[in-house]
Order: structure tokens, then C-alpha cells, then sequence
């Protein structure tokens, strides 16, 4: 559908729920509605035009329009542009109508805006908290802009997280609080009967980081990159380049084309370190650890390549608003075409002996199915999504860097299950070598040097921009409101694992537990570390959290 045509729909629709629209940038319509009308028009977007929902992002807006604001964000792939379903809430009473019972993947989306803003929505199926900390006290919402960035509100301990019951003839296994085979922060309680999972609940959040609010509050546009690259350990440049690319898309800012060509060689490098590591850690969970020692060999001379054009193994400190901060010389092409030829060798290898792998084949074909329609409802995205047959990928529907001028296929399977998630992951790699060819290539006859655009003005207030960017877990999105003082008004970021973990309560029900790893695995999350834990007393059945002062103070008179 073209953007006319999805206006003329909701107008037709909406009625007087439809109040304005605008295009701030050319791949962008927004669309603004009454709070009634906003659920028909996230229907109408989700179900009649199958556009893909992103995430919903709630903004303090009472200094500049006198209300909190809350966009709707989705994407039509095939046609390059998103659509924006912006909602104003009322600044001393903010409540809105749930989108959720028609979009389930909205679901985490409206829990994090209550948590962290304070606005509530009526019909919500599920009350509970999903990122405050269970000792953080009710009624004070970190995000709000009138709650300053370094406070630290009195412990509440008694907000222990409610659990679900456990449905009947179930028993618990709990998986966590460090999971056990990703030794990462996360707790699912499964409910189990017998061998098989009937239904679970989770718990995660455990190390709120509070990023986004030090990018509102405190931190310029050029100091962001840097702390936007540590908000993962393994895609980290995948979230640099997503927030520059929001700046310079709000603000006009040509990159020089050598930098783009730079950018795709890095995420490339990143994309084919990072399934190397999800392959082995696959192969490690199903007790298949010479796949472990093989792929992280393997691996090992693009981590040190990447140190030697950056300086680092990861966490490359390259990108700023307008470009790079170093060149990839011509003198370097030759190694960097070496290292990658040298491993498409021996990744055409890996392809070989694991698609005709019979054990493996039985561990993970038909296992953890999440079909299309399902993955449509959550959302899901990346590799998951697209082992369900849906051909998304944001480096060819929203091209950025250079990935407009590079030829590849976005691979894609039919099968549903964990099997079509290890299929995809192999053969994209394959592409991500041919795409580093491209742009080495293509440095080779650019002119050296020319690698970042200077930026003289202060990037104006009021520009609103999204970026999607294809990291190897999935699509990773970034919205923008600028503001004042060469910093964002409102910093929004949802990685890939933000709409995949949900759907693992599709996946794994009607599973057998052994199988839980490597379905949750098979999404190849991405969780930060832990600080707290629950604690149940086995004589009165009574759950309760300890505080962080509290575990300080025990610590000190231990020891």
C-alpha cells in the first residue's frame, strides 16, 4: 500500500478519532489520533493492512505540549517507510486503551511505559511489573523527565514479583535466576506435567541499566555512540550505527560514502562473529561441543582482525554523528580479503557436515515451532521470523549504509522450528562474505580518507527520526525525539531480543523440558547480568527479595 492509501483508510475509518497527519521525513507518516480511535487504528494497521508492528514508545511531553506521548511504531517492509500511530495522554491523568488484546506483541511495550512514565492502560491482560526493580517503590517513574537521572528512591523489598499460579496437575521447574546454560540473568518458572511444559512464566530485567535516561538527561549526541555500543556485548557496533543513523537522518547529514562502505564491512564482521558464536553455544546446550571448539576457532581470526582495523576485539569506538574515526586503507584490503576467504572455506565445510547430520537433525527439526501467523502477532524478528517463511530484513527494507549499492539474498525457511532458525543463521553468513567482498571492492576504488562529514550547526530541537538496522539477532530499532542542549528530548531503544523473548512461551508449550535450552537458545538472546534474588521460606511457602542494602550489609558481617 502506498502512504495515501493507508491515510485514506484510516480517515475513512477513524472518523473523528482521526486528527492530523504529517510527513517529517520522507520515509516516515504520522499519524495522530483522538485515545479512543487508537486501538481501531493499530487493528486496521496490524490486521487489514498487515503492516509489521515495532515497538510503542512513550515520551514526557508535559513541558511541550502539556501531555505524555505514546507512538505506535510500524513498518511496511515492501514499501520502505514507516508509520507512526501517535496517542496523547492526559498529563495529570494518563490512561489510554490498551492495543495489546489485539496485538500481542504490544504487550511488553505498554508495561514498560506504565513502569517507567506512569501511564496506565485500561484493558491491559496483564497488570504485573516488567522492568522495575521489585524493591523500587510505587508511584515514582524514573523516566519522567522531572526525576533526576542520579536519584535513588527509598527500597520498598516487599514488591516481590507475582508469579503466575500454577495451572492445575502442574509442578514448577525453575530455570534462573542465572539461567543455566547462558550463565546470564533470566528466570523462566516452567509448569510442568511430567516431561512436558504446559505452560511458563518470566522474570527478567534483573540489571535495568537505565541507558536511555542517561541519554535524555545527561550525555551529548557524540558521547551516546559510545555508551549505545555497551548496550551489547556481542552486536554493540549494530546499536552505534543505529544511533547515528537516527541523528543524521533527523538533521539532513550526509555521511561520505566511504564511511557507509566501512559501516557495512563492520556489521558484516559483527554479523559473522556473532553466528559463529551462536553455533557453537547451540552445539554446547545439545552436548555437541566439538561444533563449540570448531566454529569458536574459526572465529577467533575475525575477532583479531577486527582488533587490528579498529583496535579493539569488540566494542570498536569507531563510529560519530557523520561518519568514522578510522579508515580501512588499500594497503588493508588484501588481509581482510584473506581472513574472510579463508573462513567461507571452512564455513562451506560446517554447511556440509551439519545439514547432513542426522542427530542433529532429530534434536531440532520440529522443535520450538513458532509459525508465521505467531510470528506476525509478537512481531518477532530477525532470524526467528524469518525461519518462519517471513522475508524481512531491515538491510533491504530500510537500506542504510551501503547495503543499497550490495547484491545478496535474505535467506529465509518454511520450517518453523529451531532446525529453520540454524538453517538461515549458516547460509546468511555465506552472504555476509560476499557482502564484506562488495565493499572492499568498492574501498579499493573510493578515494582514501574522506571518511567523516563535519557538523558546524547544533542539530536542531523537535526532529523526530527511526532507524532500523539488521543485527545478527534481528532488527534493531532506535527512535528519536531531539531536543535542546546537543541532546535527545526522547532516546527509545529496542533490541532484537525485546520481541523474540516473548515468543518463547509459544515455542516451548507442549515441549519436553529437555528441550527448553535449546528452543530458548534457538532465538540466540541477548540478557545482562544479575544483582538480586528470590528467596522462599520452605516452612511457611512465603516468597520475598532481598534489597540490595540488605545483601551489602550481610556480605559486611560475613565477612
Amino acid at each position: 500500500m502506498t502512504k495515501q492509501e493507508i491515510l485514506s483508510l484510516l480517515k475513512a475509518k477513524l472518523g473523528t478519532g482521526f486528527i492530523a497527519h504529517t510527513e517529517p521525513i520522507p520515509d516516515q507518516l504520522w499519524v495522530e489520533v483522538k485515545p479512543q480511535a487508537s486501538v481501531q487504528a493499530v487493528e486496521l494497521l496490524h490486521r487489514t493492512t498487515k503492516a509489521r508492528y515495532l515497538v510503542s514508545v512513550g515520551s514526557d511531553e508535559r513541558e511541550l505540549k502539556k501531555r505524555f506521548g505514546v507512538y505506535h511504531l510500524f513498518s511496511f517492509d515492501k514499501e520502505h517507510f514507516f508509520v507512526t500511530i501517535d496517542v496523547s495522554a492526559d498529563p495529570h491523568k494518563p490512561v489510554l486503551p490498551s492495543i495489546t488484546n489485539v496485538l500481542a506483541g504490544a504487550n511488553w511495550s505498554e508495561r514498560e511505559i506504565r513502569d517507567l512514565l506512569g501511564v496506565q492502560f485500561e484493558g491491559h491482560p496483564d497488570p504485573r511489573r516488567l522492568v522495575l526493580a521489585d524493591d523500587w517503590p510505587n508511584e515514582v517513574y524514573p523516566l519522567r523527565r522531572d526525576f533526576d537521572y542520579s536519584s535513588k528512591p527509598p527500597s520498598n523489598p516487599e514488591n516481590a514479583y507475582p508469579f503466575k499460579d500454577n495451572p492445575p496437575n502442574t509442578t514448577v521447574v525453575a530455570m534462573g535466576p542465572y539461567f543455566p546454560v547462558f550463565e546470564e540473568a533470566t528466570y523462566f518458572r516452567l509448569y510442568v506435567e511430567g516431561e512436558k511444559v504446559v505452560d511458563v512464566d518470566y522474570r527478567g530485567f534483573y540489571a535495568h541499566r537505565g541507558i536511555e535516561k542517561l541519554g535524555d538527561a545527561s550525555l551529548t549526541y557524540n558521547q551516546i555512540p559510545f555508551i549505545a555500543e555497551r548496550i551489547c556485548g556481542i552486536c554493540g557496533f549494530v546499536h552505534n550505527v543505529s544511533f547515528c543513523k537516527l541523528v543524521e537522518h533527523a538533521a539532513g547529514i550526509k555521511v561520505p560514502r566511504r564511511a557507509d562502505y566501512i559501516r557495512t564491512i563492520m556489521l558484516e564482521l559483527e554479523r559473522i562473529h556473532s553466528h559463529a558464536l551462536w553455533l557453537g553455544v547451540a552445539g554446547h546446550i545439545i552436548g555437541f561441543d566439538t561444533v563449540l571448539m570448531q566454529t569458536w576457532r574459526m572465529r577467533e581470526p575475525i575477532m583479531w582482525l577486527c582488533e587490528k582495523l579498529t583496535g579493539n576485539r569488540k566494542t570498536y569506538g569507531m563510529n560519530l554523528i557523520g561518519g568514522v574515526r578510522r579508515d580501512i586503507t588499500k594497503a588493508q584490503v588484501p588481509e581482510v580479503r584473506k581472513k574472510i576467504d579463508a573462513m567461507d572455506k571452512e564455513w562451506q565445510a560446517v554447511l556440509d557436515a551439519v545439514k547432513d547430520d542426522t542427530t542433529l537433525r532429530m534434536r531440532l527439526e520440529k522443535v520450538g515451532i513458532l509459525n508465521r501467523e505467531q510470528s506476525h502477532e509478537w512481531a518477532a524478528v530477525g532470524p526467528v521470523a524469518r525461519a518462519a517463511d517471513i522475508d524481512m530484513d531491515s538491510r533491504k527494507d530500510h537500506p542504510y549504509c551501503a547495503y543499497d549499492a550490495v547484491d545478496f539474498k535474505v535467506i529465509t525457511a518454511d520450517t518453523n522450528d529451531v532446525w529453520g532458525r540454524t538453517v538461515v543463521r549458516i547460509l546468511e553468513t555465506i552472504e555476509s562474505f560476499k557482502i564484506v567482498r562488495q565493499c572492499l571492492d568498492a574501498l579499493m576504488e573510493l578515494p582514501e580518507g574522506d571518511i567523516i562529514t563535519e557538523i558546524r550547526d547544533e542539530i536542531p530541537a523537535g526532529r523526530i527520526a527511526i532507524s532500523a538496522v539488521e543485527a545478527p539477532r534481528g532488527e534493531d530499532v532506535h527512535f528519536l525525539l531531539t531536543g535542546g542542549d546537543n541532546r535527545p528530548y526522547r532516546w527509545r531503544v529496542r533490541c532484537p531480543t525485546y520481541p523474540n523473548l516473548p515468543t518463547v512461551q509459544v515455542m516451548v508449550k507442549g515441549e519436553q523440558v529437555a528441550d527448553v535450552p535449546i528452543i530458548l537458545g534457538s532465538i540466540d538472546p541477548c540478557f545482562s547480568c544479575t544483582e538480586r534474588m528470590e528467596v522462599a521460606d520452605v516452612n511457611t511457602g512465603k516468597i520475598r527479595v532481598y534489597s540490595q542494602e540488605e545483601l551489602a550489609n550481610w556480605t559486611t558481617k560475613r565477612s
